[in-house]
């Protein structure tokens, strides 16, 4: 997993805002130009009516001096005109301006939010093993949406302040050369203020991500679904609400501690430009009494100095918010600039259409990132294509290792993981995972209709109903499925209006359901029977030999009653293979498998026993009550059903114990 460092901060912020200007183009380019357009207009027009604003006092000081006859007051019309039109002129333009606006916030959001979803979609599965990459997820969230249109806005208000500004400039100029200088001169404290705190404010952002990120945990441990019996069993909420107010509090405090000593130091810079205000109004003023003035000079004077003053304050805050918006756009640029280390090879070789020999891991060693103890050195291991591969083990013996690095999650940093021979690293990822189905322990709840969840497993295809129907009943999920309000058409679910929500169980028969539609090659199914009893375990079971028929599987599970339903079963302790063959093979071996199958099933040589399960292999088995002990016949006889009675039940195999009976 590799961070990119970040960049000189001048040349980053500069870099920052090129890149934004390039995103909005890219999102929305017709109506970035129509907008320039428009601010341009906009900054013209009112330099223009303080023009007319000059010409329409100095006609009517003429008008009032002649008595105001018919003729000295017809100037006085088409200047109020012109000013009457400028003005609604400008409101048109402002309307259009704020239409154009929010088009361009629309479009630009959605261009974001997708470089966000389609950058997280291909990340390493290592970054989301490390904080770093949460912080940066959760800054880069925060400003995706806003800054980029808010850099947008700001450049626009620049450009048309400027226009603005560059016009009273003139005007000032035909008063004193260096009148636009002093003006200059007394917004230059308020704009190192907005730069100061910008950088300040900036800092504390970044410093308190993993503060705000521990108020979304609070958050959604009192607001969640999923903990919320647990949160009432335990009387947690007071405990946690206290957590998130505390947390809040402080958060609250510091940004209220800046925001004080910004609005302290801006109150001052604004003292300061008042000052010189007032002094270059007495100068003019001093002008207007000796006579070399008029009175409309003096109007355009206070009108052109005030606004220039205003105007430049707004272009120098222009400036700060784009240099605030840079600092923080460098947060979503760096989330954008993550690299995953898992790619397509240069040269793909095709993945193999079936399976003809072999999946082979050859001399395999992995260490997870940041990590030192090596979960496999030197693994070795060999699994024929067409069987039903069982791997066992305790807790950290690195069986879910071997699908993360099947599937490449992750690349090993030494040997070879092949599929016919052929390198997975050689194949491209699209095809690779084509090529695998899988099976996690526990089920993801897509909140769509039943149809859809099941369609999931292979959205390319466009699987029709009959197909999705065919796969439901393979999975024995059918029968759930039409006992819901609205069948197939039922939302899943209870994030939304009408959804139903499902057992574990029945989920899980909704994920086997899109592992049958798949009709992938390699099926891998990672403890799948871990939140099913034992009858719905057998039923479930029945229904894999169906759906590996021709394929292979691998099953990782700690359950012997399911490991024994495979060809071959092989016992992972300590990162490498120590026992290997069928049930029977093993039971006979009586090594390790057969010590720790005597310790989950409360079996030995065919008979109940009753001791405790403390086998290295059952550490974190469910207690035997869980399971019940196959010896059973009343066991047995269940195991011939599905526990929701669906006629689509597969029969399970006789024997499951450890003895013959």
């Amino acid at each position: 997993m590799i961070f990119p460092a970040k960049r000189p901060h001048a040349t980053a912020q500069f870099a920052h805002w090129l890149r934004a200007v390039a995103l909005i183009w890219q999102a929305a380019r017709g109506w970035m130009v129509a907008w320039a357009i428009l601010l341009g207009i906009q900054g013209l027009l009112p330099v223009f009516l303080v023009y007319l604003t000059r010409l329409l006092v100095d006609s009517l000081t003429v008008a009032i001096g002649s008595g105001g006859s018919w003729e000295n007051l017809q100037p006085l019309l088409g200047v109020g005109a012109l000013m009457a039109g400028s003005m609604v002129l400008m409101e048109c333009l402002q309307s259009a301006s704020d239409w154009i606006r929010t088009a361009q916030s629309e479009l630009i959001q959605d261009h974001i939010s997708s470089l966000v979803h389609r950058k997280s979609t291909i990340v390493d599965l290592s970054f989301y093993e490390s904080p770093e990459y949460y912080d940066r997820l959760e800054r880069a969230r925060s400003d995706a949406r806003t800054r980029p249109l808010a850099l947008l806005e700001s450049g626009g208000s620049l450009l048309q302040n400027a226009i603005t500004l560059l016009a009273m400039a003139i005007v000032l100029i035909s008063y004193g050369i260096w009148l636009p200088f002093l003006l200059l001169l007394s917004t230059l404290p308020g704009f190192s203020v907005v730069l100061r705190f910008n950088r300040r404010f900036h800092q504390w952002w970044e410093y308190t991500t993993p503060d705000r990120r521990w108020t979304q945990y609070y958050d959604v441990m009192l607001t969640h679904g999923a903990v919320a019996a647990e949160l009432r069993v335990f009387s947690l909420g007071d405990h946690f609400r206290s957590a998130y107010q505390a947390l809040r509090r402080r958060l609250r405090t510091e940004r209220l501690r800046l925001t004080q000593q910004q609005n302290l130091a801006r109150l001052s810079a604004n003292a300061t430009a008042l000052l010189v205000a007032g002094s270059a109004m007495s100068w003019m003023l001093w002008r207007a009494l000796q006579g070399f003035a008029t009175l409309g000079d003096l109007v355009l004077f206070y009108q052109a100095f005030t606004q220039g003053q205003s105007i430049l304050r707004s272009l120098l805050g222009n400036l700060g918010q784009i240099h605030a918006n840079s600092l923080f756009l460098g947060n979503l640029f760096e989330f954008l600039d993550l690299q995953p280390q898992i790619v397509d090879p240069l040269k793909p070789i095709p993945a193999p259409t079936t399976l003809k020999r072999e999946i082979r891991f050859r001399q395999v060693t992995f260490r997870y990132p940041g990590s030192e103890r090596a979960v496999l050195q030197d693994f070795d291991l060999a699994i024929p294509s067409g069987q039903v591969v069982a791997i066992v083990g305790a807790n950290g013996a690195g069986k879910s290792t071997l699908v993360k690095l099947l599937c490449r999650f992750y690349d090993p940093e030494a040997g070879r993981i092949e599929i016919d021979g052929v390198d997975v690293r050689d194949i491209a990822l699209a095809e690779l995972r084509r090529f695998i189905t899988v099976l996690f322990q526990v089920p993801v709840t897509y909140h769509a209709t039943a149809a859809q969840c099941i369609a999931m497993g292979d959205v390319s295809a466009a699987p029709s109903p009959d197909e999705i129907e065919m796969a439901a009943r393979g999975a024995g999920a059918h029968a759930v499925i039409a006992r819901l309000p609205y069948g197939y058409n039922t939302l899943l679910g209870k994030w939304f209006a009408e959804g139903a929500e499902l057992s574990v169980g029945e989920w899980q028969r909704i994920a086997l359901a899109r592992a049958f539609l798949r009709r992938a090659q390699l099926i891998i199914l990672d403890e799948p029977t871990s939140f099913m009893d034992s009858w719905a375990e057998a039923d479930w079971l029945g229904r894999l030999r169906v759906l590996a028929n021709g394929r292979t599987a691998i099953v990782i599970t700690h359950r012997f009653t399911t490991a024994m339903q495979a060809d071959t079963i092989h016992v992972m302790h300590n990162g490498q293979i120590v026992e290997s063959g069928s049930h029977d093979e093993l039971m006979r071996h009586g090594g390790l498998y057969a010590e720790s199958w005597a310790a989950q099933m409360n079996v030995s040589s065919g008979h109940c026993l009753s001791r405790p399960a403390d086998s290295p292999l059952v550490s974190q088995a469910p207690p035997p009550s869980t399971i019940g002990c196959p010896c059973d016949p009343s066991v047995r006889e269940r195991s011939i059903a599905t526990h929701d009675g669906s006629p689509d039940s597969v029969a399970a195999p006789d024997t499951i114990c450890g003895g013959r009976s």
